[in-house]
Order: structure tokens, then C-alpha cells, then sequence
């Protein structure tokens, strides 16, 4: 298997830096305040948070084209001699199994029974092959060209479950149960659809007004700990899953998927990305190989029953072989000089393509207090979303944020930051660097690039993320990595000096 398989695994803690104590200087995996959850309505929301139902372009659906067959790579069992600072969490997600299968395979007392240069041994054998039958087209995993037409609100308030009459505080703001799903999907970009059919399949939350205190509390299945309880981390620890699997199948860097006893299943050499995601997202949350088969045709069963036929709403090719990357440029003024910390990175979260960058300006050790300098719009567009800490431009400028180039500009503090509506030049400025909009323990600016829904690699060969002519090259882990103009080389550091400097 390629190495790139293991690359998000440095920091996957980003539902769990809390308790794992995890923390960057500079740039982290990002992750809101807890939230209180479970109150009645009123339910006051953020006017950016609901989905305007406006299509951006008449949406055609067609039937999808056969999967390419990919071969698997073979399976074995092999070992990790431990590195210092490794932590059980790491080289879990290094492997694709779970702290639990580690602790269980060399049979430690605990999870903090590790010492560099201690070897341990991490199964790579699948247990099973999972079937290769299609449950979704890649375009329904992504908030994508296929979502121009829905309304999540709407879809809500048609069903008489515990949603409908939802709220939950998030990031200080009150938000209804269809908010959250919306901001979720806005955020990690992926389909509302899909985030509905697994809340209803795992939580009831459509069809019951009243669920079990454990659905109520866990809705979409995530069980483990109290710090994922509530709507929002429970669908943001979804969505993140969903888009390892998604991205792991696109990229071909994933085929080992576990369920809760540890097992181990192999990818169907027949699956597309989206299926993919589902299968991944299932497993995480099935107690075995049996269940896990039982929930894929439940899942199957539920969203024909909520949407219809899922293939009804495929767009293909998801992405146009012909589209081209924007020309961009540097996120803050000319003359200034800010510092590459945080080398490619998945987009939001800790899985998926590597399409993020981080830069902080030269105020030393500020830590979370706002930043004095500007974030400056790296191209022309409209912003759509300014809140919860994001601002989200849209490129083509049709005011949907499933079609054409999306730039997300995280970690924009509420003081200054640029209003939803404004149409933005290269240049012109977006908002001061700050930890709001996720976990963060020092401000700065996180930026990541979409293109129809999808999250695109920085270094893509196809669409590179040029700032300036330069572009962000990724090793096999997050947050590492150059930047790379002609013969001019600057590597991710949290410091501040002359080799992570970067002058517009």
C-alpha cells in the first residue's frame, strides 16, 4: 500500500485534542466549543447557516458510469517500532485500526503503556471483503452540483421527529437542528442527504419526537465518550469519517476499514468513493461484521425511503476533465511578510485530501488574541458564508457553494470580518487571524481550496494551489511539507524564521 495511506494520521486527534492533550503552536485540527444540546424551541439561528434552495444551473441527472476496478494491495501483518512522542492514538490512524485492536494485540495494561523503540505488532490482515454493491454516486457524498436544489430546513420540517424541534449552542450561537446539519455540510463538505439518512438510521431523529436517551445523547452512533455528545460533534465526527473514506477510496490510500470488535474488512475492489465513505462511516459505528453488512442495506432502505433512488441525483463527471485552477494570490497585503506553519492538511478535520494550508503573521507568541493583521481574499468572488469563525467565497460567483472554486478562509475572528453578499477582489480584505471557528490554540489562518464539493490537494498535478506562483508540496504527514516557487523553498515550521518566511 502507498505511503500516502497513513499521511492525515499525525494528527487525527481533532474530535479528541481535549483529552489526548494534543496541541500546535500554530495550526491544529479544528474542533468548537462543547455544546449545550437537547433544548426546546424557540430555536433563534444564523442567518448564514440555512441553504438558500436556489439552483445554481439546471442539474441533469444521468446514470453513473461503471467504477474503475482497482487492484488491492496485499494484506499482511507487520509491526511499528514506536518513535518518541508516538502516541497509540497516531499509530492507530497510521494503520487504519483502532487504539483498542493495539492495546488488545500486544497485550498492554493501557493505551499509555508505550516507549520509543518498543515494537509493536499492528494487524494489516482483513478478517473479511465487504460486498462491492453501490449505495450512493460519488456526487451525493459531497456537498456538491446535486445539492442545488435542496433545502435542508424544508426536508426537516416536513418529518415530526426530535429534529424538527432541535437546538443546540454552537460557538455561542443557538442554532435549529436543521442549522447544525447545514453548517456541518457547509463546513466539511459533505451531502446533507446522506448526514439525514445516517441521523434518521442511527438516531431516529426524522421519525422519533421522543428517542432513547442514548440516541438522543449519541444520535449518530459515536458512543465512545461523553466529549462527542450533542448534534454538532456527533455529525462533525461523521462527516470527517465520511470524508476518510471518500478520499481514501479517491485517492487510493485506504482499504482496511474496522468495526467495533476490532475486525478487520477489506474494500471491495468494485466500490466508487462515495460508497466508500458510507461503508467507512457504518463500520466505526457497528458492533461487528454482521451488523455492519445489516447496516449497509439499512442505509440503502432509508434513503430510497427519504429521497428516492440516490443514482437519480448522480452528476458525472463530478468533476469536468476540461476545469482549470484560479489564479491566486497571497492571503494577506503586498510587502508583508507571514510564516508557512502548517504544511498540507486535510481541508476540515483530519481526514481526507490534503487541501489545506496554514499562515500566521509576525506577532510573536500572540496566542488567542486577535490578530492585528489582515487576511486578504487570495482571488475575485462572492462571500456566501461569514460566520462561525468561516468565510466561504465562491469563485464563479452564482452564490452556491456546490459548483466551481470555493475558498475557505478559517479561523477569521467576528471582529472586522467580511460580510456574507460582498463581492470581493484579489487583495481586498477578509478578516483578522483568530482561534474562533474550531479548536485552535493560537490564531491564525487556515486555507483550503473545493472544487465542486470536492476537497483539492494542494499539490494536486492537475489543479496545484499556486499563491503567488507558490505552491504547497506535501510529504506522507499533515502539517509538513515546502512551498515551492521556481528554485525558492520554504518549509512548514511553527517558528518564525527565514525558512518558513514568506514575503507577498
Amino acid at each position: 500500500m502507498s505511503a500516502i495511506a497513513w499521511r492525515w494520521a499525525f494528527c487525527l486527534v481533532l474530535v479528541f485534542s481535549v483529552l489526548t492533550g494534543c496541541r500546535r503552536e500554530f495550526a491544529i485540527p479544528d474542533v468548537a466549543e462543547e455544546p449545550s444540546f437537547g433544548q426546546p424551541r424557540p430555536r433563534p439561528e444564523s442567518a448564514s447557516a440555512e441553504p438558500s434552495g436556489r439552483a445554481a444551473e439546471p442539474i441533469v441527472a444521468v446514470t453513473p458510469s461503471p467504477t474503475p476496478t482497482r487492484v488491492p494491495p496485499e494484506m499482511t501483518a507487520t509491526t511499528y517500532t514506536v518513535r518518541p512522542g508516538d502516541t497509540l492514538l497516531r499509530i492507530a490512524a497510521l494503520y487504519g485500526t483502532t487504539v483498542e485492536s493495539l492495546v488488545r494485540l500486544n497485550q498492554l495494561n493501557s493505551p499509555d503503556q508505550i516507549a520509543a523503540g518498543q515494537v509493536l505488532r499492528v494487524s494489516r490482515e482483513a478478517d473479511k471483503i465487504g460486498p462491492g454493491d453501490l449505495l450512493i454516486p460519488d456526487s451525493e457524498l459531497v456537498y456538491g452540483p446535486s445539492y442545488a436544489d435542496f433545502d435542508t430546513r424544508a426536508e426537516v420540517e416536513r418529518h415530526a421527529g426530535l429534529l424538527a424541534d432541535y437546538s443546540e449552542t454552537v460557538d455561542g450561537q443557538v442554532l435549529s437542528g436543521s442549522a447544525i446539519v447545514t453548517l456541518v455540510a457547509q463546513q466539511y463538505s459533505v451531502g446533507p442527504r446522506v448526514l439525514l439518512t445516517l441521523l434518521e438510521q442511527r438516531g431516529e431523529w426524522l421519525s422519533n419526537a421522543n428517542p432513547s436517551p442514548t440516541q438522543r445523547q449519541f444520535p449518530l452512533g459515536y458512543t465512545q465518550d461523553t466529549f462527542r455528545a450533542g448534534l454538532y460533534r456527533q455529525l462533525s465526527v461523521t462527516a470527517n469519517a465520511l470524508n476518510g473514506g471518500f478520499y481514501g477510496w479517491w485517492e487510493d490510500t485506504l482499504w482496511l476499514i474496522q468495526t467495533r470488535d476490532g475486525a478487520f474488512i477489506q474494500f471491495s475492489p468494485d466500490l466508487n468513493a462515495g460508497t466508500a465513505g458510507i461503508q467507512k462511516v457504518l463500520a466505526e459505528t457497528a458492533s461487528d461484521y454482521e451488523a455492519w453488512m445489516a447496516d449497509l442495506t439499512r442505509f440503502s432502505q432509508l434513503y430510497s425511503a427519504l429521497f428516492g433512488d440516490p443514482f437519480d441525483y448522480a452528476i458525472e463527471p463530478l468533476i469536468p476533465p476540461q476545469t482549470t485552477a484560479p489564479t491566486m494570490v497571497l492571503p494577506w497585503a503586498e510587502d508583508e511578510t507571514w510564516y508557512y506553519t502548517g504544511g498540507p492538511h486535510p481541508g476540515l478535520g483530519t481526514q481526507g485530501a490534503f487541501a489545506a494550508v496554514d499562515f500566521v503573521t509576525g506577532e510573536r507568541h500572540l496566542g488567542c488574541a486577535v490578530s492585528q493583521g489582515w487576511v486578504t481574499a487570495v482571488a475575485p468572488g462572492l462571500v456566501v458564508v461569514s460566520d462561525h469563525g468561516m468565510v466561504l467565497q465562491d469563485l464563479d460567483g452564482d452564490g452556491f457553494l456546490g459548483t466551481g472554486w470555493v475558498v475557505l478562509y478559517l479561523h477569521i475572528a467576528t471582529q472586522d470580518r467580511v460580510s456574507s453578499g460582498v463581492q470581493l477582489q484579489a487583495g481586498d480584505r477578509i478578516g483578522h487571524p483568530s482561534c474562533e471557528g474550531g479548536y485552535s490554540s493560537a490564531s491564525h489562518l487556515h486555507l483550503a481550496r473545493r472544487l465542486n464539493g470536492v476537497w483539492i490537494a494542494t499539490d494536486d498535478p492537475t489543479w496545484p494551489m499556486s499563491l503567488s506562483g507558490w505552491v504547497p508540496v506535501s510529504t506522507d504527514e499533515p502539517y509538513r511539507g515546502t512551498l515551492q516557487r521556481g528554485d525558492e523553498v520554504r518549509t512548514a515550521c511553527e517558528c518564525w524564521e527565514s525558512r518558513n518566511a514568506v514575503t507577498h
